[in-house]
Formats: structure tokens, sequence, C-alpha cells
């Protein structure tokens, strides 16, 4: 064969060969055996493997054999699956068998067709039944209408709410025919989920459709709204601003979370780093983020020039998402001039000088000042008119005549869920209006929106920190809404016993009942901000107010140093007051994860610490956080972890400290 000569087997081989095959057929007589009277017991599985080993060109046995066993598994995950319709294992295996091309997908839906009778809800089966319309190729305008055939059956159908969602985002994003016209699909869409929520509105499922088409209808491109330093500002080469005294910090703040700043281009003749790298600032997981940070840096030579041109180009190129998917399609640019000036010596006296929060020595904002026309600028948000988006009328239109049958909805039943989706409504409009006008909002009732929450706290008291953050975002909204609300809550700190010093831009919103951060973007030139006799747990949110300076959170509800953790991002904090808060006070904390001390292992611990013990396996937490902080002045004082140990452990951690408690430490 193939030209090469045959030769006679050997005696030796004959007798092998003959052995060989009839070990062979009794092996084969043992599977067919075992086959036919469909026995597939672990002894059948390893005689059938090692037969197929022994003579792999038994094919279509082979294939037999697989059949019959998917055939097996089939019918034992059907019998587990009749005794309990919720198990994930069961149903993952079924699907695990489908996949290798099984079974039939008409079989499998007329299966479904029965588990589903008995729980039209059950959300494993939805999830198959989406597995198996991708394997048999429905089309989603069919499967649609069977999503509506079952809510008509049961509107409280959760599950198939959620399936409706699911084929109208392909739907609509691959614009078939008929879907087009998002304005109408939505429309059609409000008015059917409509009628669920006027016959039960205590039934949550409609609701939540109902929230995911009002996300749908705000659904815009990421806009840019400010920047630090402002448009057409004069920055000087100082401590404010920047680092090093020859490092400028610019901040880019955008509606929504966005992801990947490198588009952002600057034009400065004098810029000596190179490409510029955008760090973000309180990132999620996925790295999406509202606002980034940069580096420019300037040569000594500058210090000889009056005005150094900058201009920071945003979305000049592809590349910024919203983690929605939008991409950033609008260029804008950012215009302000860098100048020398020796006021560093002016503003270093004012940190020798022991911090006090004493309300003589904060003064309201004169008339025509510096700090009120920097305000003036940061709350018009100055985004050249060519590039601002406008928002479609048809988005406030619907939003609106939302607010109008929720309104109705609520005239006759007092129902939590209908004055939730009603105060979203109402913020949502907010939203639409200033997106497509930063410059006013009109028509804006905040007070309506602050009083269906506070109705809320009393309604549904399991859900309090919820609507307690709700609220927050609200009353941050309101006060940053115009330069006349902000004004109340600004203020000059200039200290008494140094008339000479630099004073700081200070925002004070104590005593508003806060429990999270909103509205940053109006907020970046802060310096000094009083946070204290609120609801605050975290401090995450502060993260863009890279000018911080002072910072007071005395009297609020934070139970860890690893509340504080986002406090490590701003590099410009000195004064830190948290006294009088929870710290230590909680033996377990269950409001964070539970996790051991990163140095309880010697390994670890010389790994965070360089060998030095000083106490920081006992107080790992304050150990992680205040040695990235480089504070000057520190109230602590209150706290059910601060002992004269504790404080002794501090002065040690942090050698620039120069006050702890109102005392010098070195």
């Amino acid at each position: 064969m193939h030209g090469r000569p045959r030769k006679a087997p050997t005696q030796e081989e004959q007798k092998a060969s003959s052995l060989k095959a009839a070990k062979l057929r009794e092996l084969q007589s043992q599977v067919l055996h075992f086959h036919h009277n469909k026995i597939y017991t672990k002894e059948a599985i390893e005689l059938s493997a090692k037969l197929l080993e022994s003579n792999p060109e038994h094919y279509t046995f082979d294939s037999e054999t697989i059949q019959s066993i998917l055939d097996e598994e089939l019918r034992v995950v059907e019998n587990a699956l009749k005794k309990n319709f919720k198990s994930y294992g069961a149903w993952h295996h079924r699907k695990w068998v489908l996949s290798k091309g099984h079974s039939s997908t008409d079989k499998e839906l007329k299966l479904l067709g029965k588990f589903q009778k008995l729980d039209s809800r059950n959300f494993h089966a939805w999830n198959y039944r989406r597995f198996i319309t991708a394997l048999k190729k429905i089309p989603d305008e069919e499967e649609l209408q069977y999503t509506t055939n079952m809510i008509y059956d049961n509107f409280s159908n959760y599950s198939a709410w959620h399936n409706r969602s699911v084929l109208l985002s392909k739907l609509l994003d691959k614009q078939e025919k008929g879907y087009q016209d998002k304005e109408n699909v939505l429309g059609e869409e409000y008015e059917f989920v409509r009628n669920a929520l006027f016959t039960d509105p205590d039934d949550q499922s409609g609701w939540f459709y109902h929230l995911w088409l009002l996300d749908q209808t705000l659904k815009r491109e990421p806009l840019f709204l400010s920047s630090w330093p402002p448009h057409g500002s004069n920055l000087y080469i100082s401590h404010d601003g920047y680092l090093n005294g020859q490092q400028a910090l610019p901040v880019l703040h955008f509606q929504s979370k966005v992801k990947n700043s490198s588009t952002v281009t600057v034009e400065c003749e004098h810029h000596a780093g190179g490409d510029l790298n955008w760090t973000p600032l309180s990132a999620n997981k996925c790295g999406f983020s509202p606002a980034w940070l940069t580096c420019l840096t300037f040569p000594d030579e500058v210090h000889s020039l009056e005005a150094c041109p900058v201009t920071l180009s945003v979305a000049h190129f592809p590349g910024i998402t919203s983690s929605s998917g939008m991409p950033c399609s609008q260029t804008c640019h950012v215009y302000f001039t860098v100048s020398a000036t020796s006021g560093d010596q002016e503003h270093s006296e004012v940190q020798t000088v022991q911090i006090s929060w004493n309300k003589e020595n904060f003064k309201a904002c004169a008339t025509e000042s510096q700090e009120e026309n920097l305000l003036k600028s940061l709350c018009k948000l100055e985004i050249r008119k060519e590039n601002k988006p406008t928002t479609p009328k048809w988005s406030i239109e619907a939003v609106s005549n939302e607010i109008a049958h929720c309104q109705e909805l609520l005239s006759s039943t007092d129902c939590k869920i209908g004055k939730l989706t009603l105060a979203r409504l109402l913020m949502a409009r907010v939203t639409l209006i200033s997106y497509g006008s930063p410059d006013g909002e009109t028509g804006v009732h905040y007070e309506d929106i602050l009083a269906l929450y506070h109705d809320l706290m009393k309604m549904d008291p399991r859900h309090l920190c919820y609507y307690e953050d709700e609220y927050s975002l609200v009353l941050l909204k309101q006060v940053t809404s115009n330069m006349g609300s902000l004004l109340k809550h600004c203020c000059q700190y200039r200290e008494s016993s140094s008339p000479n010093a630099k004073p700081y831009s200070c925002l004070r919103l104590n005593g508003l009942s806060l429990s999270r951060f909103g509205s940053m973007e109006h907020l970046l030139w802060v310096q000094m901000l009083d946070l204290s006799h609120n609801k605050l747990r975290s401090v995450e949110g502060l993260e863009p107010l890279q000018l911080l300076s002072c910072l007071k959170l005395s009297n609020n509800r934070i139970c860890n140093f690893t509340a504080l953790e986002p406090l490590k991002m701003l590099k410009s904090l000195q004064v830190l007051d948290i006294s009088n808060n929870e710290i230590g006070a909680h033996t377990i904390d269950t409001r964070r994860y539970l996790c051991s001390s990163p140095l309880t292992h010697a390994v670890g611990f010389e790994k965070f610490t360089d060998g030095d013990d000083v106490e920081c396996k006992n107080h790992w937490e304050a150990y992680l956080l205040f040695k990235d902080l480089n504070l000057l002045q520190l109230e602590i004082v209150g706290n059910a972890v601060v002992d004269e140990q504790f404080k002794a452990f501090l002065a040690k951690l942090m050698p620039a400290l120069k006050w702890l408690d109102g005392e010098k430490c070195h």
C-alpha cells in the first residue's frame, strides 16, 4: 500500500492479532448488551470508553451511546425540575446538554410552556427561554408578542416585563422595522404599562418597567459640564491648585460617568510634560468616573512670563464613552491662562497657624468680589454654544406627561412606589431641562421633590438610608442650581490673628441632614468645606474637590476609617476634623465588608510598615488611611477609638502633624 510491499505476518503476530480480535469481540458484545438493555451504569460507561480506546472506528456506536446518555440526562433534569423548579444547577445542566446539539428546540419550548403554566414568573424559565429562542433563531418581534400575551394573563409577571425590556433594547439598538422611531415606541410602552399601574398601584412589577422606560427616555451622550480651572480664568503658580509649586492639576467633570479621557488634548507652549495621562477620580470597578484629573508641568522659565495660555480640547477625537455605551461627540474647549506670582510666601503663613472653625473667622463674600465672579463663571458652566447638545422636545413632553398621570394616580391612592416614581420623574425633568439649557432651570420645584422623599422616610422606614441619600442629592442640586442659593452657603475664611494671610474660599453645608454627596461639578473651586452636623457615613464623592485644603466632618455617622479612604485622593488636604463620630463604637460594623487585618501575618506587616512596628497591627485601618495623608491639623476627639495610646500612634505615624485635638504635637 502506498508503494510499500506487504510482508506476511509471522506466526507470533498472527497469534497476537487473533487474541486481540477475540478480546475486542468480547468487549463489543458486553457493550452492545448494555446498550440494547439501556443500562447506563458506571461499569457500562467505562466499558464503552475502553471499546472506543481499542477501536475508535466505532463512530456510529459512539454517537448512539452519547445520544442515549444525553436522553437520560434530559429525563433526569426534567424530573429534578418537577421537584424544584428553581434549581440553578438543573437549568444550567439542561443548557449544557442542549449546547451539545442534542434535543429539539420545539420540544424544549413545549416543555417550557408546561413549566410556565405552573409558575409564569420563574426567572430561570425565562432565562432558559432566551437561550432556546437564540438557538431556534426566533425573531425578537415574535418573542415581544409572547411577553405581551403573558403580561395580559398576569400583569404582575415581573420576569415578562424584564424580558420585554431586553427584547426592546435589541430592537431599538438594531433599529428594526417598526422600531426606528424611539419616540413612538416608548410612547406606546408608557401607555401599555400605565394600564398595569392604574389597575394595582401597589404591585411593583410594572413600576420597575416604568423606571426602565424613564432610563431610555433620559439616555443621552455624556455632557462635559465644568472644569478646574474654569473657562476664561487666570491662574497663578502658587499653592492654590498646584503641587510642588509648578504642577497644575486640571479637573474635568462630566454629567455622567465616562471612560477614557485620553482623547482630551492640550495646547500650551510651555507645557513640559509631554502627553497627558488622565486619572479617574472615584472610578467604579469598570473604570468609569464623572471626574478626571491630569497634571500640567511647567519649566522654570515660565516664572518670567506674565501669562501662559492653555487650551484643553475635550472629545476632540472619539474615545470618551459613558457607562451606558453612549459616545461623547461634542467637542468643547476650555481656555485659561497661567501666570507667575510670588503669592506662595503669603499663603504659607496660613499653614503655620491653627485653623479655627469659629464663626468670627468666616465672612460672607463681598459683592463683585473675585470669589463671586468665580462663582458666576462656574454656575454658568461656560461651554461654547455651538457645542451644546439639545434635549429632544419629545423627551421633556414624555416625562411631563408621566408626571401628570402619576399625580393623577396619587390623588386617589397613597402609594409609596408611586411617590418614589413621581420624585424620580420630577428630577428627570430637571435633568432634561438643565441638559439642554445649563444657564437656567425653569419650572423646577425642588421643595415638592424634597417633600416626597420626606414622606417616604415616614412611610417606608426599612429603606430610610436610600431615601436619605436621594433627599441629599436633591438638596445639593437645589443649593447649587443658581447663583443666589449657592452664595447663601459661601464665605471667606480669614484667621483674625493673621490678617495678611490669603483667605480661603469656603462652603458651609453644615446641619443640612446630608448623607451623600452630589453636584460636585459646581464645587471644584472649594478650598474649605464644613460638613459638620450631618448624617454622613462615608466621604465618597468628594474626590473631584482637588483644591480642598480644610475639611470639617464632625458630628456625623462615620463608623470606621475605611469610610474615609477617598480622602487619600485629596492631595491638598491639610486640615481634617472627624471629631464626635462613631469610629470604634461598633464592635461589628455590618455596613461594610468584614475582613481581617492585612497586617495579621508578619509578611504582610513587613510589606505595609517596612518593619516599623507602631502598633499598626492594632490600628491597621487608621494606619492605611493616615499614612497617605499630609495633614498638619487633625481633630479626632469624641470617637470611641481614641485614647492617649492611639493619639501617640497618630503623632508618630504623621511626623508633619502640628496640631492634634487642639494641642501641639511637635
